[in-house]
Protein backbone atom coordinates (compact mmCIF):
# COMPACT_ATOMS: atom_id res chain seq x y z
CA UNK A 1 0.00 0.00 0.00
CA UNK A 2 1.65 3.29 -1.12
CA UNK A 3 2.42 6.17 1.54
CA UNK A 4 0.03 9.00 1.75
CA UNK A 5 2.42 11.15 4.17
CA UNK A 6 5.94 9.82 4.77
CA UNK A 7 8.62 11.16 7.53
CA UNK A 8 11.99 11.03 6.77
CA UNK A 9 14.92 10.88 9.51
CA UNK A 10 12.84 13.73 11.36
CA UNK A 11 13.94 15.48 13.96
CA UNK A 12 12.57 18.31 16.35
CA UNK A 13 12.53 20.14 19.38
CA UNK A 14 10.23 22.61 21.16
CA UNK A 15 11.36 26.28 21.27
CA UNK A 16 12.83 25.99 24.82
CA UNK A 17 15.23 23.30 23.31
CA UNK A 18 13.92 19.97 24.68
CA UNK A 19 14.25 17.38 22.28
CA UNK A 20 10.81 15.55 21.25
CA UNK A 21 12.00 13.35 18.05
CA UNK A 22 15.13 12.62 16.72
CA UNK A 23 15.60 10.38 13.46
CA UNK A 24 12.03 9.34 13.58
CA UNK A 25 10.80 7.57 10.15
CA UNK A 26 7.12 6.71 9.63
CA UNK A 27 4.65 6.01 7.09
CA UNK A 28 1.05 6.52 7.16
CA UNK A 29 -1.65 5.10 4.42
CA UNK A 30 -4.67 4.32 3.64
CA UNK A 31 -5.60 2.70 7.27
CA UNK A 32 -7.09 4.16 10.54
CA UNK A 33 -3.72 4.39 12.92
CA UNK A 34 -4.28 5.23 16.56
CA UNK A 35 -1.18 7.61 17.88
CA UNK A 36 -1.32 6.41 21.44
CA UNK A 37 1.43 7.72 23.99
CA UNK A 38 2.23 9.75 27.48
CA UNK A 39 0.64 13.21 27.68
CA UNK A 40 4.14 15.29 26.96
CA UNK A 41 5.32 12.87 24.32
CA UNK A 42 4.86 15.13 21.62
CA UNK A 43 1.60 13.06 19.64
CA UNK A 44 0.06 16.58 18.92
CA UNK A 45 3.10 17.81 17.48
CA UNK A 46 3.44 15.29 15.17
CA UNK A 47 0.31 15.55 13.80
CA UNK A 48 1.23 19.54 13.48
CA UNK A 49 4.31 18.87 11.41
CA UNK A 50 2.54 16.07 9.34
CA UNK A 51 -0.07 18.85 8.63
CA UNK A 52 3.07 21.32 7.40
CA UNK A 53 1.86 24.08 10.35
CA UNK A 54 4.99 23.13 12.00
CA UNK A 55 8.77 22.53 10.37
CA UNK A 56 11.03 20.21 11.47
CA UNK A 57 14.52 20.70 12.78
CA UNK A 58 16.07 18.04 10.57
CA UNK A 59 14.79 15.44 7.88
CA UNK A 60 11.66 15.79 5.67
CA UNK A 61 7.90 15.29 5.61
CA UNK A 62 6.38 13.93 2.22
CA UNK A 63 2.94 14.47 1.35
CA UNK A 64 1.29 11.96 -1.83
CA UNK A 65 -2.40 13.20 -1.22
CA UNK A 66 -4.69 15.12 0.24
CA UNK A 67 -4.77 16.39 3.63
CA UNK A 68 -7.60 17.07 5.98
CA UNK A 69 -8.09 17.45 9.92
CA UNK A 70 -10.72 17.88 12.56
CA UNK A 71 -11.54 21.33 13.39
CA UNK A 72 -12.38 21.18 17.19
CA UNK A 73 -15.12 23.91 17.88
CA UNK A 74 -14.72 25.27 21.27
CA UNK A 75 -15.06 29.23 20.97
CA UNK A 76 -17.83 30.19 18.55
CA UNK A 77 -18.37 33.70 17.68
CA UNK A 78 -21.91 35.43 17.94
CA UNK A 79 -22.16 35.51 13.87
CA UNK A 80 -20.89 32.63 12.73
CA UNK A 81 -22.76 30.00 11.02
CA UNK A 82 -23.19 26.53 10.19
CA UNK A 83 -22.09 27.05 6.29
CA UNK A 84 -18.99 28.89 8.37
CA UNK A 85 -18.25 25.32 10.13
CA UNK A 86 -18.92 23.42 7.04
CA UNK A 87 -16.21 26.15 5.04
CA UNK A 88 -18.50 26.66 2.30
CA UNK A 89 -20.07 29.87 3.20
CA UNK A 90 -17.98 31.61 -0.08
CA UNK A 91 -19.55 28.85 -2.21
CA UNK A 92 -22.98 29.21 -1.17
CA UNK A 93 -23.00 33.11 -1.69
CA UNK A 94 -21.88 32.64 -5.15
CA UNK A 95 -24.54 30.16 -6.05
CA UNK A 96 -27.24 32.22 -4.41
CA UNK A 97 -25.76 35.45 -6.44
CA UNK A 98 -25.57 33.26 -9.84
CA UNK A 99 -29.47 31.85 -8.95
CA UNK A 100 -30.54 35.59 -8.32
CA UNK A 101 -29.27 36.50 -12.15
CA UNK A 102 -25.89 38.43 -10.30
CA UNK A 103 -22.79 36.41 -10.76
CA UNK A 104 -20.76 35.15 -13.02
CA UNK A 105 -20.96 31.56 -14.43
CA UNK A 106 -17.21 31.37 -14.73
CA UNK A 107 -16.61 31.66 -10.90
CA UNK A 108 -18.38 28.53 -10.53
CA UNK A 109 -16.57 25.07 -10.48
CA UNK A 110 -18.06 21.79 -11.92
CA UNK A 111 -18.34 20.47 -7.69
CA UNK A 112 -19.94 23.43 -7.20
CA UNK A 113 -23.08 22.81 -9.19
CA UNK A 114 -24.04 19.18 -7.40
CA UNK A 115 -22.34 21.20 -3.20
CA UNK A 116 -25.29 21.56 -1.54
CA UNK A 117 -26.99 17.79 -2.58
CA UNK A 118 -23.52 16.90 -0.99
CA UNK A 119 -24.28 19.01 1.76
CA UNK A 120 -27.06 17.66 2.59
CA UNK A 121 -26.07 14.13 2.40
CA UNK A 122 -23.04 14.90 4.44
CA UNK A 123 -25.59 16.12 7.31
CA UNK A 124 -27.75 13.49 6.91
CA UNK A 125 -24.79 10.93 7.21
CA UNK A 126 -24.08 13.04 11.07
CA UNK A 127 -27.59 12.77 11.97
CA UNK A 128 -28.02 16.56 11.33
CA UNK A 129 -30.64 16.54 8.82
CA UNK A 130 -32.97 19.58 9.56
CA UNK A 131 -30.04 22.25 10.36
CA UNK A 132 -29.97 25.03 8.28
CA UNK A 133 -27.00 26.34 6.71
CA UNK A 134 -27.74 29.61 8.36
CA UNK A 135 -28.34 28.70 11.38
CA UNK A 136 -25.91 30.46 14.55
CA UNK A 137 -23.66 27.87 15.37
CA UNK A 138 -23.88 29.07 19.15
CA UNK A 139 -27.46 27.44 18.69
CA UNK A 140 -25.95 23.57 18.51
CA UNK A 141 -24.76 21.36 21.31
CA UNK A 142 -20.81 20.45 21.71
CA UNK A 143 -21.92 16.95 20.24
CA UNK A 144 -23.79 18.28 17.41
CA UNK A 145 -20.96 20.41 16.94
CA UNK A 146 -18.56 17.47 16.33
CA UNK A 147 -20.82 16.05 14.16
CA UNK A 148 -20.95 18.93 12.29
CA UNK A 149 -17.15 19.37 12.00
CA UNK A 150 -17.10 15.36 10.62
CA UNK A 151 -19.63 16.47 8.10
CA UNK A 152 -17.53 19.20 6.59
CA UNK A 153 -14.79 16.59 5.89
CA UNK A 154 -17.18 14.17 4.67
CA UNK A 155 -18.53 16.55 1.91
CA UNK A 156 -15.08 16.83 0.02
CA UNK A 157 -13.27 14.00 1.50
CA UNK A 158 -9.04 13.74 1.56
CA UNK A 159 -7.04 11.32 1.17
CA UNK A 160 -6.05 11.45 4.55
CA UNK A 161 -7.58 12.44 7.82
CA UNK A 162 -6.08 13.97 11.31
CA UNK A 163 -8.14 13.88 14.61
CA UNK A 164 -6.68 15.30 17.60
CA UNK A 165 -8.50 13.87 20.49
CA UNK A 166 -11.57 13.64 18.48
CA UNK A 167 -13.94 12.08 21.95
CA UNK A 168 -12.34 14.44 24.94
CA UNK A 169 -15.71 16.15 26.49
CA UNK A 170 -18.15 14.48 24.12
CA UNK A 171 -20.96 13.01 25.67
CA UNK A 172 -21.71 8.90 24.33
CA UNK A 173 -23.66 10.45 20.77
CA UNK A 174 -21.21 12.37 20.00
CA UNK A 175 -18.46 9.91 21.02
CA UNK A 176 -20.36 7.03 18.83
CA UNK A 177 -20.59 9.35 16.22
CA UNK A 178 -16.44 9.92 15.76
CA UNK A 179 -16.72 6.39 16.12
CA UNK A 180 -18.97 5.60 12.98
CA UNK A 181 -16.95 8.03 10.98
CA UNK A 182 -14.30 6.37 11.49
CA UNK A 183 -15.85 2.67 10.98
CA UNK A 184 -17.09 4.38 7.36
CA UNK A 185 -13.65 6.46 6.35
CA UNK A 186 -12.29 4.99 3.74
CA UNK A 187 -9.16 6.91 2.80
CA UNK A 188 -6.19 7.10 6.11
CA UNK A 189 -6.70 8.27 9.15
CA UNK A 190 -4.33 9.38 12.01
CA UNK A 191 -5.76 9.32 15.24
CA UNK A 192 -4.48 10.93 18.25
CA UNK A 193 -6.36 9.23 21.08
CA UNK A 194 -6.58 8.07 24.94
CA UNK A 195 -10.13 6.67 24.18
CA UNK A 196 -9.37 2.87 24.27
CA UNK A 197 -13.09 2.42 22.80
CA UNK A 198 -11.84 4.27 19.86
CA UNK A 199 -8.89 2.83 19.67
CA UNK A 200 -10.76 -0.89 19.14
CA UNK A 201 -11.53 0.15 16.06
CA UNK A 202 -7.84 1.14 14.74
CA UNK A 203 -6.01 -0.94 12.28
CA UNK A 204 -2.99 -0.34 13.49
CA UNK A 205 -1.34 1.42 17.05
CA UNK A 206 1.74 3.35 16.69
CA UNK A 207 3.30 4.30 20.03
CA UNK A 208 5.32 7.08 20.90
CA UNK A 209 7.93 7.16 23.72
CA UNK A 210 11.24 8.91 24.94
CA UNK A 211 12.89 6.10 22.64
CA UNK A 212 10.93 6.79 19.51
CA UNK A 213 7.71 5.19 17.60
CA UNK A 214 6.75 1.81 17.60
CA UNK A 215 4.34 0.04 15.27
CA UNK A 216 1.64 -2.88 15.99
CA UNK A 217 -0.46 -4.35 13.68
CA UNK A 218 -3.88 -4.62 15.09
CA UNK A 219 -6.38 -2.93 17.22
CA UNK A 220 -5.73 -1.35 21.08
CA UNK A 221 -6.54 -4.57 22.43
CA UNK A 222 -3.90 -6.56 20.26
CA UNK A 223 -1.66 -3.63 21.25
CA UNK A 224 -2.44 -4.33 24.73
CA UNK A 225 -1.72 -8.19 24.89
CA UNK A 226 1.37 -7.73 22.83
CA UNK A 227 2.81 -4.73 25.09
CA UNK A 228 2.31 -6.32 27.85
CA UNK A 229 4.38 -9.40 26.51
CA UNK A 230 7.06 -7.23 25.57
CA UNK A 231 7.42 -5.30 28.93
CA UNK A 232 7.49 -8.84 30.47
CA UNK A 233 10.52 -9.61 28.24
CA UNK A 234 12.40 -6.56 28.49
CA UNK A 235 12.35 -6.55 32.11
CA UNK A 236 13.30 -9.90 32.10
CA UNK A 237 16.18 -9.36 29.80
CA UNK A 238 16.91 -6.04 32.21
CA UNK A 239 17.15 -8.38 35.51
CA UNK A 240 19.56 -11.06 33.78
CA UNK A 241 21.98 -8.07 32.43
CA UNK A 242 21.88 -6.50 35.93
CA UNK A 243 22.44 -10.09 37.11
CA UNK A 244 25.81 -10.38 34.51
CA UNK A 245 27.05 -7.03 35.66
CA UNK A 246 27.21 -7.89 39.28
CA UNK A 247 28.74 -11.15 38.45
CA UNK A 248 31.23 -9.60 35.97
CA UNK A 249 31.72 -7.34 38.97
CA UNK A 250 32.35 -9.95 41.77
CA UNK A 251 34.84 -11.87 39.05
CA UNK A 252 36.83 -9.13 38.83
CA UNK A 253 36.94 -8.36 42.24
CA UNK A 254 37.98 -11.74 43.41
CA UNK A 255 40.68 -11.32 40.33
CA UNK A 256 42.43 -8.59 41.81
CA UNK A 257 42.17 -9.54 45.38
CA UNK A 258 44.12 -12.84 44.54
CA UNK A 259 46.66 -10.70 42.25
CA UNK A 260 47.08 -8.43 45.40
CA UNK A 261 47.27 -11.82 47.19
CA UNK A 262 50.02 -13.29 44.92
CA UNK A 263 51.99 -10.14 44.67
CA UNK A 264 52.47 -9.66 48.55
CA UNK A 265 53.38 -13.83 48.86
CA UNK A 266 55.91 -13.58 45.97
CA UNK A 267 57.73 -10.20 47.57
CA UNK A 268 57.75 -11.98 50.66
CA UNK A 269 59.66 -15.12 49.13
CA UNK A 270 61.90 -13.87 46.60
CA UNK A 271 64.63 -12.89 49.44
CA UNK A 272 64.44 -16.52 50.75
CA UNK A 273 63.68 -18.86 47.36
CA UNK A 274 67.75 -19.02 46.89
CA UNK A 275 67.29 -18.11 43.08
CA UNK A 276 68.93 -15.63 40.91
CA UNK A 277 67.85 -12.57 40.32
CA UNK A 278 67.87 -13.27 36.73
CA UNK A 279 65.46 -16.64 36.92
CA UNK A 280 63.66 -14.52 39.52
CA UNK A 281 62.75 -11.81 37.55
CA UNK A 282 61.93 -14.34 34.84
CA UNK A 283 59.38 -15.84 36.84
CA UNK A 284 57.59 -12.91 38.27
CA UNK A 285 57.34 -11.66 34.66
CA UNK A 286 55.49 -14.97 33.73
CA UNK A 287 53.02 -15.07 36.58
CA UNK A 288 52.24 -10.85 35.53
CA UNK A 289 51.53 -11.72 32.50
CA UNK A 290 49.19 -15.11 33.73
CA UNK A 291 47.56 -12.45 36.17
CA UNK A 292 47.49 -9.89 33.33
CA UNK A 293 45.58 -12.32 30.42
CA UNK A 294 43.37 -13.08 33.74
CA UNK A 295 42.59 -9.28 34.24
CA UNK A 296 41.85 -8.52 30.77
CA UNK A 297 39.43 -11.11 30.34
CA UNK A 298 37.77 -10.23 33.84
CA UNK A 299 37.50 -6.29 32.28
CA UNK A 300 36.57 -7.89 29.13
CA UNK A 301 33.49 -9.75 30.63
CA UNK A 302 32.67 -7.04 33.03
CA UNK A 303 32.28 -4.89 29.43
CA UNK A 304 30.53 -6.79 27.91
CA UNK A 305 28.44 -7.67 30.40
CA UNK A 306 27.97 -3.43 30.46
CA UNK A 307 27.11 -3.70 27.23
CA UNK A 308 24.31 -5.69 27.60
CA UNK A 309 22.95 -4.20 30.41
CA UNK A 310 23.15 -0.91 28.45
CA UNK A 311 20.87 -2.85 25.60
CA UNK A 312 18.46 -4.14 27.99
CA UNK A 313 17.69 -1.10 29.26
CA UNK A 314 17.75 0.57 25.62
CA UNK A 315 14.51 -1.83 25.47
CA UNK A 316 12.70 -0.55 28.81
CA UNK A 317 11.42 2.97 28.59
CA UNK A 318 13.00 5.62 31.54
CA UNK A 319 9.89 6.81 33.08
CA UNK A 320 8.24 7.02 36.64
CA UNK A 321 5.94 4.06 37.38
CA UNK A 322 2.81 6.22 38.44
CA UNK A 323 1.02 3.99 40.84
CA UNK A 324 -0.72 5.44 44.11
CA UNK A 325 -2.78 3.81 46.95
CA UNK A 326 -6.26 5.42 48.91
CA UNK A 327 -6.35 4.88 52.38
CA UNK A 328 -9.74 2.99 53.13
CA UNK A 329 -12.86 4.28 54.27
CA UNK A 330 -14.24 1.27 56.22
CA UNK A 331 -17.81 2.24 55.40
CA UNK A 332 -20.60 0.23 56.72
CA UNK A 333 -22.23 -1.80 54.22
CA UNK A 334 -25.71 -0.35 55.62
CA UNK A 335 -24.67 3.53 55.96
CA UNK A 336 -26.91 6.06 53.51
CA UNK A 337 -24.28 8.65 52.07
CA UNK A 338 -26.56 9.94 49.75
CA UNK A 339 -30.37 10.34 49.22
CA UNK A 340 -32.52 12.04 46.43
CA UNK A 341 -36.53 12.12 47.55
CA UNK A 342 -39.04 13.52 44.52
CA UNK A 343 -35.34 16.68 44.25
CA UNK A 344 -36.16 19.40 41.40
CA UNK A 345 -33.11 21.96 40.70
CA UNK A 346 -30.70 23.72 38.65
CA UNK A 347 -28.13 26.63 38.91
CA UNK A 348 -31.11 29.35 37.69
CA UNK A 349 -34.11 29.76 39.69
CA UNK A 350 -37.41 28.55 38.14
CA UNK A 351 -35.39 27.22 35.47
CA UNK A 352 -35.10 23.24 36.46
CA UNK A 353 -32.88 21.16 34.90
CA UNK A 354 -33.14 18.37 37.31
CA UNK A 355 -36.93 17.41 38.03
CA UNK A 356 -38.57 15.08 40.37
CA UNK A 357 -35.25 13.01 40.66
CA UNK A 358 -35.23 9.79 43.71
CA UNK A 359 -32.60 7.82 44.36
CA UNK A 360 -30.19 6.52 47.20
CA UNK A 361 -26.62 5.47 47.59
CA UNK A 362 -26.33 2.64 50.60
CA UNK A 363 -22.86 1.04 51.58
CA UNK A 364 -19.73 1.52 49.03
CA UNK A 365 -21.66 1.17 46.32
CA UNK A 366 -20.30 2.47 42.76
CA UNK A 367 -22.81 4.81 40.85
CA UNK A 368 -21.97 6.14 37.49
CA UNK A 369 -24.27 9.04 36.02
CA UNK A 370 -24.67 9.02 32.45
CA UNK A 371 -26.37 10.76 29.92
CA UNK A 372 -26.00 13.48 26.91
CA UNK A 373 -24.24 16.89 27.37
CA UNK A 374 -26.49 19.28 28.84
CA UNK A 375 -28.87 16.81 30.81
CA UNK A 376 -27.89 17.99 34.12
CA UNK A 377 -25.29 15.43 35.44
CA UNK A 378 -23.11 18.75 36.79
CA UNK A 379 -25.99 20.05 38.48
CA UNK A 380 -26.54 16.69 39.72
CA UNK A 381 -23.03 16.49 41.49
CA UNK A 382 -23.62 20.10 42.97
CA UNK A 383 -27.13 19.19 44.66
CA UNK A 384 -25.18 16.11 46.00
CA UNK A 385 -22.55 18.18 47.61
CA UNK A 386 -24.58 21.30 49.01
CA UNK A 387 -23.34 23.97 46.04
CA UNK A 388 -26.76 24.05 44.95
CA UNK A 389 -30.07 23.47 47.09
CA UNK A 390 -32.78 21.91 45.87
CA UNK A 391 -36.47 23.97 44.30
CA UNK A 392 -37.80 21.03 45.59
CA UNK A 393 -37.60 17.58 47.38
CA UNK A 394 -35.03 16.94 49.65
CA UNK A 395 -31.18 15.67 49.54
CA UNK A 396 -29.92 13.53 52.81
CA UNK A 397 -26.01 13.90 52.67
CA UNK A 398 -23.33 12.07 53.92
CA UNK A 399 -20.90 13.44 56.85
CA UNK A 400 -17.70 13.02 54.18
CA UNK A 401 -18.33 13.78 50.94
CA UNK A 402 -15.56 15.18 48.68
CA UNK A 403 -16.02 16.20 44.76
CA UNK A 404 -13.12 16.54 42.28
CA UNK A 405 -14.33 18.60 39.74
CA UNK A 406 -12.59 18.65 36.13
CA UNK A 407 -11.11 21.69 37.27
CA UNK A 408 -10.12 21.19 40.86
CA UNK A 409 -11.71 23.88 42.24
CA UNK A 410 -10.90 22.92 46.11
CA UNK A 411 -7.12 23.78 44.51
CA UNK A 412 -6.18 27.28 44.82
CA UNK A 413 -3.87 27.37 41.52
CA UNK A 414 -1.67 30.22 43.06
CA UNK A 415 -0.44 27.95 46.48
CA UNK A 416 1.78 24.55 45.86
CA UNK A 417 0.95 21.47 46.61
CA UNK A 418 2.14 21.00 49.52
CA UNK A 419 0.51 24.73 50.85
CA UNK A 420 -3.20 23.07 49.50
CA UNK A 421 -2.52 19.94 51.54
CA UNK A 422 -1.78 21.53 54.95
CA UNK A 423 -5.15 24.24 54.11
CA UNK A 424 -7.32 20.88 53.30
CA UNK A 425 -5.86 18.83 56.15
CA UNK A 426 -4.87 21.36 59.07
CA UNK A 427 -4.91 18.21 61.45
CA UNK A 428 -1.06 16.90 59.70
CA UNK A 429 1.91 17.72 60.74
CA UNK A 430 4.72 18.49 58.33
CA UNK A 431 5.66 14.50 58.42
CA UNK A 432 2.32 13.30 57.73
CA UNK A 433 2.05 15.86 55.07
CA UNK A 434 5.06 15.18 53.23
CA UNK A 435 4.35 11.26 53.67
CA UNK A 436 1.07 11.57 52.41
CA UNK A 437 2.18 13.41 49.34
CA UNK A 438 5.25 11.28 48.51
CA UNK A 439 2.70 8.26 48.58
CA UNK A 440 1.00 10.17 45.37
CA UNK A 441 4.31 10.48 43.71
CA UNK A 442 4.64 13.92 44.93
CA UNK A 443 7.99 13.56 46.98
CA UNK A 444 10.76 15.94 48.08
CA UNK A 445 10.46 19.24 45.37
CA UNK A 446 7.85 17.88 43.44
CA UNK A 447 5.50 18.99 46.45
CA UNK A 448 6.52 22.05 45.99
CA UNK A 449 5.47 22.88 42.18
CA UNK A 450 2.33 25.65 41.73
CA UNK A 451 -0.96 24.05 41.11
CA UNK A 452 -1.20 25.86 38.19
CA UNK A 453 1.88 24.90 36.76
CA UNK A 454 0.76 21.13 36.63
CA UNK A 455 -0.47 18.69 34.14
CA UNK A 456 -3.91 17.12 33.78
CA UNK A 457 -2.55 13.86 35.29
CA UNK A 458 -0.39 15.79 37.82
CA UNK A 459 -3.81 18.16 39.05
CA UNK A 460 -5.79 14.67 39.30
CA UNK A 461 -3.25 12.89 41.55
CA UNK A 462 -2.73 16.33 43.67
CA UNK A 463 -6.65 16.88 43.97
CA UNK A 464 -6.77 13.11 45.27
CA UNK A 465 -3.90 13.55 47.61
CA UNK A 466 -5.38 16.68 49.14
CA UNK A 467 -8.44 14.97 49.90
CA UNK A 468 -8.06 11.60 50.27
CA UNK A 469 -3.89 11.63 51.45
CA UNK A 470 -4.84 13.17 55.12
CA UNK A 471 -5.82 10.10 57.28
CA UNK A 472 -9.72 10.39 57.28
CA UNK A 473 -11.46 9.52 53.54
CA UNK A 474 -14.41 10.54 52.77
CA UNK A 475 -17.44 8.45 53.05
CA UNK A 476 -18.45 9.34 49.47
CA UNK A 477 -16.27 10.53 46.69
CA UNK A 478 -17.65 12.34 44.25
CA UNK A 479 -15.91 12.32 40.52
CA UNK A 480 -16.87 14.71 37.69
CA UNK A 481 -15.11 13.09 34.03
CA UNK A 482 -12.31 12.20 35.91
CA UNK A 483 -10.07 10.55 32.52
CA UNK A 484 -10.54 13.51 30.54
CA UNK A 485 -7.20 14.74 29.64
CA UNK A 486 -5.33 11.76 31.06
CA UNK A 487 -3.28 9.82 29.35
CA UNK A 488 -3.55 6.21 29.24
CA UNK A 489 -0.96 5.15 31.64
CA UNK A 490 -2.61 7.55 34.21
CA UNK A 491 -6.23 6.62 33.57
CA UNK A 492 -4.50 2.87 34.65
CA UNK A 493 -2.80 4.17 37.46
CA UNK A 494 -6.35 5.87 38.71
CA UNK A 495 -8.51 2.74 37.90
CA UNK A 496 -6.15 0.73 39.79
CA UNK A 497 -6.29 3.06 42.95
CA UNK A 498 -10.06 3.84 43.02
CA UNK A 499 -10.00 -0.32 43.26
CA UNK A 500 -8.38 0.04 46.30
CA UNK A 501 -10.81 2.33 47.70
CA UNK A 502 -13.86 1.22 49.99
CA UNK A 503 -15.88 4.40 50.06
CA UNK A 504 -18.87 5.04 48.30
CA UNK A 505 -18.44 6.44 44.68
CA UNK A 506 -20.46 8.23 42.56
CA UNK A 507 -18.99 9.09 38.95
CA UNK A 508 -19.89 11.47 35.73
CA UNK A 509 -18.27 9.64 32.64
CA UNK A 510 -18.45 8.52 29.30
CA UNK A 511 -15.36 6.44 29.23
CA UNK A 512 -16.95 3.22 29.76
CA UNK A 513 -13.38 0.92 29.98
CA UNK A 514 -13.07 3.66 32.88
CA UNK A 515 -16.79 2.52 34.56
CA UNK A 516 -16.23 -1.06 34.02
CA UNK A 517 -12.57 -1.12 35.50
CA UNK A 518 -13.85 0.72 38.63
CA UNK A 519 -16.61 -1.92 39.44
CA UNK A 520 -19.71 0.82 38.76
CA UNK A 521 -22.38 -1.29 40.00
CA UNK A 522 -25.57 1.14 39.05
CA UNK A 523 -26.50 3.97 36.54
CA UNK A 524 -28.27 7.06 37.20
CA UNK A 525 -28.83 8.01 33.63
CA UNK A 526 -30.59 11.39 32.82
CA UNK A 527 -31.53 13.14 29.71
CA UNK A 528 -35.03 13.00 27.50
CA UNK A 529 -35.12 9.36 27.55
CA UNK A 530 -35.45 9.23 31.00
CA UNK A 531 -39.49 10.26 31.73
CA UNK A 532 -38.83 12.77 35.03
CA UNK A 533 -38.46 11.06 38.11
CA UNK A 534 -36.64 8.53 37.20
CA UNK A 535 -33.33 6.94 37.04
CA UNK A 536 -31.49 3.55 35.87
CA UNK A 537 -30.94 1.44 39.28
Amino acid sequence: MSALLSLRSLSYATPDGRDLFDGLTLAFGRERTGLIGRNGVGKSTLLQLLAGTLEPKAGSVSRHGSLGALRQIVQVASDETVADALGVSARLARLARIAAGLGDLDEVTDDDWTLEARLTEALARMELTGIGFDRPLATLSGGQRTRLALAALVVDPPDLVLLDEPTNNLDRDGRDAVARFLSDWRGGAVVVSHDRELLRGMDRIVELTSLGATVYGGNWDLYADRKAREIAAAERDLMVAERDVGDAARKAQVAAERKARKDAAGKRSRPKAGMSKLLLDAREDRAEKTLGRGNNLADRQQAEAGEALAAARAKVEIVKTLAFSISGARLPAGKSVLAFDQVTGGPVPGAAIIKDLSFAIVGPERIAVTGPNGSGKSTLLRLATGALEPFGGSVSRARHAVMLDQQMGLLDPERSILDNFRRLNPGCNDNACRAALARFLFRADAALKRVKALSGGEMLRAGLACTLGGGAPPDLLILDEPTNHLDIASITAVEIALGGFDGALLVVSHDEDFLEAIGVTRRIVLGPERPSGTAAQ
